[in-house]
């Protein structure tokens, strides 16, 4: 079984490419993935500024890699699923690299950050959206996703 699942902050903007001869979508990124360490570990890290997070570079195609490229950003909140893929190759001094990343199924945008301007316009983008359509425009045109306040969250 080849399941991962991952929640992180993005190190970079993604970086979206399509594929030339089919035009399929691909993004790129960087996740940070906090390693869970005691206080007293993390602590002892930071003083040796040694980092106290695993950074995994995660790859998504289609739809899914041009939502990421067009609604994320560097610093946000994402929960990722996906498989583990590795790879190889010999450098220019003829040394074998391996390589190791994640391709992701499923992308799930955890936060959106506090920007009232961005909200605002995603709003007056749902009040314009014609209603016979019956999406969802809360974040530009992404279909199912709504924005959540934290006081209506029941716990």
């Amino acid at each position: 079984m080849n399941n991962v699942v991952l929640i992180g902050r993005l190190t970079r903007d993604p970086e979206l490419r399509y594929i030339p001869v089919s035009g399929r979508a691909v993004a790129n990124f960087t996740l940070a993935v906090d390693k869970g360490l005691s206080r007293d570990k993390r602590q002892e890290l930071e003083a040796k500024n040694e980092p106290t997070a695993d950074f995994i570079r995660i790859t998504v195609w289609g739809n899914i890699a041009e939502n990421c490229a067009n609604y994320l950003a560097k610093g946000r909140l994402v929960g990722v699923q996906g498989r583990i893929q590795t790879g190889s190759y010999d450098d220019q001094q003829g040394n074998r690299r391996y390589t190791f990343e994640v391709v992701a199924n499923s992308v799930e945008f955890l936060e959106w950050g506090d920007d009232n301007t961005q909200r605002s316009q995603s709003n007056q983008q749902t009040q314009s959206a014609p209603a016979d359509k019956g999406i969802s425009n809360d974040f530009g045109g992404i279909e199912g996703f709504h924005p959540t306040d934290n006081d209506d969250i029941p716990f």
